[in-house]
């Protein structure tokens, strides 16, 4: 057997395993890892954002080439304010940063105030390998390796879950916004 290049062997060895457990998507699935808000506040990724919630998540850059994430970012404030109180209480956004590098606390209250998100919505930091192991775990990879390592590559979806209930799904991110809500109601358990 020909020998493994030192350089693959380490990035193999760091990067996070992709296991769904065989008990569902609870606290020994989710890293707790520590976050940055938008508003510079540490947050836990299970214990402060997951555990008991109903939520959406996408990944996103805040300075997006392709304009696929402005666009994306555009799409959710409308869901938003289709939800109106309910966003924060009953369901909870996220945006974690896929350039956490340079995707500072404050560039994301920047970028949250440039597109009118509103409360109940956080955009995450952290450290580059905290949020890679989000981005495995939540599910937002290319199943081919070269194409999931370009960091031009993100895939405009939304992952909707009900953490509790284990109940989780993904729309594409440019969904009319009736329909979206419609499927979060769904994850919630608030239609059938």
């Amino acid at each position: 057997a020909a020998a493994v290049p030192v350089v693959q062997y380490l990035e193999e060895r760091n990067r996070p395993r992709k296991i769904r457990p065989v008990g569902g998507f609870h606290e020994d699935y989710f890293p707790n890892v520590t976050l940055r808000t938008q508003d510079g506040h540490k947050v836990r990724l299970y214990d402060d954002l997951l555990k008991g919630k109903t939520v959406l998540i996408n990944f996103f850059y805040a300075n997006c080439k392709d304009g696929v994430c402005p666009v994306t970012t555009e799409n959710l404030v409308k869901l938003q304010k289709l939800l109106g109180d309910r966003c924060g209480r009953d369901v909870h956004m996220y945006s974690f940063s896929l350039a956490p590098d340079q995707d500072t606390p404050a560039r994301l209250k920047h970028y949250q105030e440039m597109h009118g998100a509103g409360p109940g919505w956080t955009f995450l930091t952290g450290s580059p390998r905290d949020l890679e192991l989000c981005r495995i775990r939540f599910g937002f990879v290319d199943p081919d390796p070269e194409l999931d390592r370009r960091k031009t590559q993100h895939t405009g979806v939304v992952l909707m879950g009900n953490e509790p209930n284990q109940r989780w799904m993904a729309s594409p991110a440019l969904t009319n916004p009736e329909f979206l809500l419609d499927q979060i109601d769904r994850v919630a358990g608030l239609k059938t």
